[in-house]
Formats: C-alpha cells, structure tokens, sequence
C-alpha cells in the first residue's frame, strides 16, 4: 500500500523524485516542478498552483484535483497519466506525453494544450483555447466540446466521437482522421488534410474542405457551407443540399442539390469529378 502524504508543500522540488505514494487533500503552493521525475504516484484531492507540477514522471493518477492559472506547463513529458474530474484552469497542459487518459476534465483556458502527446484517450472533456492537440497521434476522443481555432493541426491517427468543435482551420496538415456523429464548425475546415473521413456529422464552413486528399463524406449534412471542396479529391455522400461547390480535383459527390457548381476548365479537369443529384433519381 502507497504510503499516504497530506500538507502544504512550497519551494522548488518539494517532492522530487517522489516514488510509490498518495497524496491526499494537500496544497502545492508556490515553488516550480513540486513532483518532477516522480513515479507510481496518486494524488487527489488536492490543489497546484505553482508551474511545472508533473515533468519527466511515470505512471501517474490524478483525481478530483484543481491545477490553477499559474500551474502552467503542468504536465510535460511524463508517461502512463490518468487525469479524472479535474479543473485543469492553467494553459499549455500536456506536452510530449505517452500514454494519457483524461475523463471529465475541463480545460477553459486549454491554449496550446495537449501538443506532441501519443497514446491519448479523452473521454467528457470540455475545452476552450487554440491549438489543441497540434501534431499529436493515436487518440481516440468521445464526447469532446471544443471552442478554439486550429486544433488539430499536424495530428495523426485520431478518432473523434459524439463531439462539437468549434474551431476554425480544424485538421489542417492532418493525416487519418475520423469524425462520427459530431457537429462541426469553422472556416478552413480540413485543409491539406490526408484521408479524412467524416460519418454522421454535420459541418458548417466557409471554403472547408479544400486542398485535401482522399476526403470522405458519409451521409453527413453541409449546412451554410460555400466554396467547398476545392482542390480535393472527394468522396461524399450527403444529405440536402450544398450552397456552393468550387473546383473539386476528382471524385465524386452525391447530395440533394448544388446552390451553385463553379468548374473552371482552366483550373481543373472537369472530367475527373462527378456529381449525382440525389433527388432526381
């Protein structure tokens, strides 16, 4: 059994290279990296509020804990982390990290968060801040509300469940992303994205979906979406119409009614996409 610690703990390093222990109902008052190279670790119930709490550890639990404003940079390069019903307050949480789980957590202000992790499971996370999850790989996600722009960018083998994103140049350089039964919004959506598939969403975007390659679309809606598609190779099969389609580089597009097709011969091959219209069958 872990031995159990309770206090309030100030200066830098307060708990170095802490191994095999709970901590319970303490306070991590000022002082920088409190529990750096720790291992086989709990905490619960407890406060950070100073930067750099968890670096270089391993094999981490943390419950029902608050990590305040200035506990930035909190979580960096530390393996097997579980992170459960947390207020995480302060920005760039989560950094070259392997193997995190986060369930029920809240991010409001989740800036430049989650970059350059591997191995990420979210579960019921709610986050507000740009450039969440840039260049991570292997997650799965379900139930994630995100309002902040460019998430996603450079990001890797990533399966996205039930969410609502918010969030303007989403999937940028992106590479085997796919999106199920969630809503979508922001300009810019998916651009120089690699096989992105897209099941049972609903997207809104202005000039989304452009300059992309082999983009699926499965029975998904594109609601106020305009000079979609341009440049990208597609395969869609969408429910009601579409405001406006430009240049398509190939594929083909299947959808209740076009508002507007813009084809120039001088930019594309014309031949290379087709479009069937759903309702005149």
């Amino acid at each position: 059994m872990k031995e159990l610690l309770t206090g309030t703990f100030t200066g830098e390093r307060a708990l170095f290279m802490l191994r095999d222990k709970h901590i319970r109902d303490s306070v991590f008052e000022d002082g920088e990296s409190p529990l750096k190279h720790s291992k086989d670790i709990e905490v619960e119930n407890s406060q950070f509020k100073w930067k750099y709490p968890i670096w270089y550890s391993r094999d981490v639990v943390v419950r029902n804990c608050t990590f305040h404003e200035m506990g930035r940079a909190g979580i960096w390069y530390t393996d097997n982390i579980e992170v459960r019903d947390c207020e995480y307050i302060a920005p760039k949480g989560f950094r070259r990290c392997n193997g995190v789980t986060i369930t029920n957590v809240n991010f409001p202000n989740a800036a430049e968060t989650l970059w350059q992790c591997r191995n990420v499971s979210l579960t019921n996370v709610t986050a507000k801040g740009d450039y969440l999850a840039m260049n991570c790989e292997d997650m799965e996600i379900d139930g994630l509300t995100l309002d902040g722009n460019y998430s996603f960018d450079g990001a890797k083998n990533i399966t996205i469940r039930n969410s609502r994103l918010m969030s303007k140049d989403a999937f940028w350089n992106s590479e085997n992303i796919t999106a199920e039964n969630c809503y979508i919004n922001g300009e810019y959506l998916g651009w120089n994205s690699r096989n992105l598939t897209l099941i049972n969403c609903t997207i809104e975007s202005l000039q989304g979906l452009c300059f992309s390659e082999n983009l699926r679309l499965i029975n998904c809606r594109l609601e106020n979406t305009t000079l979609a598609f341009e440049y990208s190779t597609v395969d869609a099969d969408l429910t009601g119409t579409v405001d406006s389609v430009k240049n398509p580089a190939g594929g083909i597009i299947r959808c209740d009614g076009i508002g507007e097709l813009i084809m120039e011969e001088d930019k594309v091959d014309v031949s290379k996409t087709e479009f069937i219209i759903k309702s005149r069958k």
